[in-house]
This record gives structure tokens, C-alpha cells and sequence, in this order.
């Protein structure tokens, strides 16, 4: 096959041909395409408390299970003879159209997978037309990341702590920053009880990584100017900013009156929390369960999904994070309710592997998958798949 007729195939059969006509020339992917071997070989690379502190979950992990568990308990169920030659996975978010429903959800610290870090992935994502969403807790400042994407779309990710001042410091720099909405973080006001991360006692904010934008902000900067040197009281400071275990629905007004973004709540796992969410003013909810981070033993963040979109159905938008591995996952979640979905653990072994060119390795394969996932699913569009499409099978 020449390269153009390579070029006029669909997405995936393109990108996988072109894996296997590499093939002949003894050319083979550089990274694992599974995620399971991804893993092992970023565990083997990377030091072992970095790698925990982005592997691990809360407690016993059984909610990191649930959550794959989850996506076994709903199937695909194929249609035949369907015309699946017109395939796309183009949505629209927010009045932005995408070409697919992927952003790359938040994860901290990234500079203990890669120097690069956050820019790395930014760059990965511009070049794959993939928004990401930056995390609160970076390791390159959210001005700096936003200028590698420029026009491109990008978001910024909020732990909302008890410093209203802060807050809105934040929010007002993210703006400024050209970011197109704001992700709060609502499930982790307390940090989690993470074995893996207790067993090395680490925990990469006493070390002073993830908080370039808290040292490069002016009200930090005010709050700790007279005990840089006592990294307690700099920590203290931090805690204060970063959590809040009092804040309340109500609270959201805070945010809600100090940006004219989008607002999106992220952890709702429970259709009230959804019509409460909505009721306080936001623009989206993404259900969700921090991956498993946070509360161990938690329902798998798939298993709500269809419930939350049928309580609160076209009153606002839902997108679906927790334990997206391939493209099988995507149409799972896409098909339950949720206008786009995460990804974030995927992408960051990526980065622990090879840097920006990593990160597009890695979620190049997860879109081509999932573009093919689409089609053998007996679908053209996201608009074809719901959940008839699905069948919930028991444990």
C-alpha cells in the first residue's frame, strides 16, 4: 500500500498500518502498547516512591479495582452490517469542537516522572489536539504551560483550600493565563490514607515539588515572607491553601462570583451530589473517584455513571474519570452518559519513559483504539452509542 492510500483510511486503521508496514523494516513500537506492560516498565525506571506516589491508591486499593472491576461488569454488545466507513470521534465541549472526547486529567507533581514534566505533556497534547488539564499542584507554573499551548485548549485544575484570597489569586491568574475553564477538586479535602506512600514516607510537597504556583503567587508569597526558612510553617501555609474540610455547597458561590470560566466539579459519585452541584451553579460534573486515591472501598466510578446522567440528563455536562485504560473504556463511559472522558495514568508512565515524544506514544495508541472501538462496535459517532449499546453482566 502506498502512502496515499494509507492516508485516505480512517484514523485507526491508519495508525495501526502504519505500525505494521514499520514492521517490515524492523521497526517496533518503543513503549509497551498494553497498558499492564506500560506500567512495569515505568516501575522499573522510575525511583520507587515516585512511582507509588502515581501508582498507588488509597489504603488496600480495593477502589483502584472496582474501578477496572467495573468496566469488566458492563460489555459491548457489537452490531453487524451496519456502513461504519464515516467514522468520527469529533464532540463538542463547551461550544469548543474537539476532534475527540480524550482530555488528560490532572496529575501533580509530574516532574518525579520526567524533568519536563507538565510541559512535556503540553506538548504532546497540543500536537495531538488533546486539551489537558493542569493540576493545582504542578511542577512547572500554570503560565508557563499555558503558553506552550497558546490558542490550543487547556484547562486548570483547583484544590480549593480555606485561603479565599488565595483562591481567587488562582482563578484570576489562570484567566490571565488563557486557560478555558476551572476543575475543582471536591474529594480531596483530606489527604487519604495511602499505604504505599506512608510505607516511603514521602510525600513530594515537604520536598517543595508540586508548588510552582504557589511560590510564584503574590499572596502566597505574602503569607510565608517571614518563615521561608521553617519549612513547617511553610507547609502549614500550604495546607491552608491547598484544603478545607469545613466548605460547604454554599461555598461554591466563592468560586462561582471569581471567574467568568466554566466551572467543572470533579468526584461526584452520587446522583444527589449531581442535582446539588447543579443547583449551586456549575457547568459540569465529572463523575469520578480520583482514580481510586482518595476513599478506599469506594464504588468503581463506572457503576455510577449511567445513574448520574439519567438523574440529571441534559442540565448540565458530564464527563467520566477513573480508570480509563483503553479505547474499550472510553466507548464504555461514552456510551453510559459522559460527553468526554480523562485519562491520566496512561500518559503519565508515557512521561516516565520518554518524555513529550512518550506522552504521544502512548495516547497516539489510545485513540487509535478507540477510534477503531467505535467502528467494530457497529458505530459512526458518539451520537450512535448509548446504553442499549452496553449489558451489565454480574460479578
Amino acid at each position: 500500500m502506498n502512502p496515499a492510500a494509507l492516508s485516505s483510511l480512517p484514523g485507526g486503521m491508519q495508525y495501526q498500518l502504519k505500525i505494521y508496514f514499520e514492521g517490515m523494516q524492523k521497526k517496533k513500537p518503543s513503549l509497551p502498547v498494553g497498558f499492564e506492560q506500560l506500567e512495569v516498565l515505568a516501575k522499573e525506571k522510575m525511583p520507587a516512591e515516585a512511582f507509588d506516589y502515581i501508582a498507588g491508591g488509597a489504603g488496600g486499593e480495593s477502589t483502584m479495582y472496582n474501578n477496572l472491576q467495573a468496566f469488566n461488569e458492563w460489555q459491548i454488545i457489537p452490531r453487524m452490517m451496519g456502513d461504519v466507513s464515516h467514522r468520527s470521534m469529533g464532540i463538542e465541549l463547551f461550544g469548543v469542537q474537539l476532534p475527540t472526547p480524550v482530555l488528560l486529567g490532572p496529575i501533580g507533581v509530574l516532574s518525579i516522572a520526567h524533568p519536563d514534566g507538565e510541559v512535556a505533556v503540553a506538548k504532546a497534547a497540543k500536537a495531538l489536539h488533546i486539551p489537558q488539564v493542569v493540576s493545582n499542584v504542578s511542577s512547572k507554573t500554570m503560565e508557563e504551560i499555558a503558553q506552550v499551548h497558546g490558542e490550543h485548549p487547556h484547562w486548570f485544575q483547583l484544590y480549593w483550600g480555606r485561603n479565599n484570597d488565595f483562591t481567587k489569586s488562582i482563578l484570576s491568574r489562570a484567566e490571565k493565563a488563557g486557560y478555558n475553564a476551572i476543575v475543582v477538586t471536591l474529594d480531596t479535602r483530606i489527604f487519604a490514607w495511602r499505604e504505599r506512600d506512608i510505607q516511603n514516607a514521602y510525600l513530594p510537597f515537604l520536598y517543595k515539588l508540586g508548588l510552582a504556583n504557589y511560590f510564584s503567587d503574590p499572596v502566597f508569597q505574602s503569607l510565608i515572607k517571614d518563615c521561608t526558612s521553617d519549612p513547617v510553617q511553610v507547609l502549614m501555609h500550604f495546607a491552608n491553601c491547598f484544603s478545607n474540610p469545613s466548605s460547604t455547597w454554599e461555598d461554591l458561590s466563592v468560586i462561582r462570583e471569581s471567574t467568568k470560566l466554566p466551572v467543572i466539579v470533579k468526584g461526584i459519585q452520587h446522583p444527589d451530589d449531581a442535582r446539588k452541584a447543579i443547583d449551586h451553579g456549575v457547568d459540569g460534573i465529572i463523575v469520578s473517584n480520583h482514580g481510586g486515591r482518595q476513599c478506599d472501598g469506594a464504588i468503581g466510578a463506572l457503576n455510577v455513571l449511567d445513574e448520574i446522567a439519567e438523574a440529571v440528563g441534559t442540565k448540565t455536562t458530564i464527563l467520566f474519570d477513573s480508570g480509563i485504560r483503553r479505547g474499550a473504556d472510553i466507548f464504555k463511559a461514552m456510551s453510559l452518559g459522559a460527553k468526554a472522558v480523562l485519562v491520566a495514568r496512561p500518559y503519565a508512565y508515557g512521561l516516565a519513559l520518554g518524555g513529550e515524544q512518550g506522552v504521544w506514544e502512548v495516547l497516539s495508541n489510545l485513540l487509535a483504539d478507540t477510534e477503531l472501538t467505535l467502528g467494530l462496535a457497529g458505530c459512526n459517532s458518539w451520537k450512535e452509542a448509548g446504553k442499549e449499546r452496553l449489558k451489565k453482566v454480574g460479578k
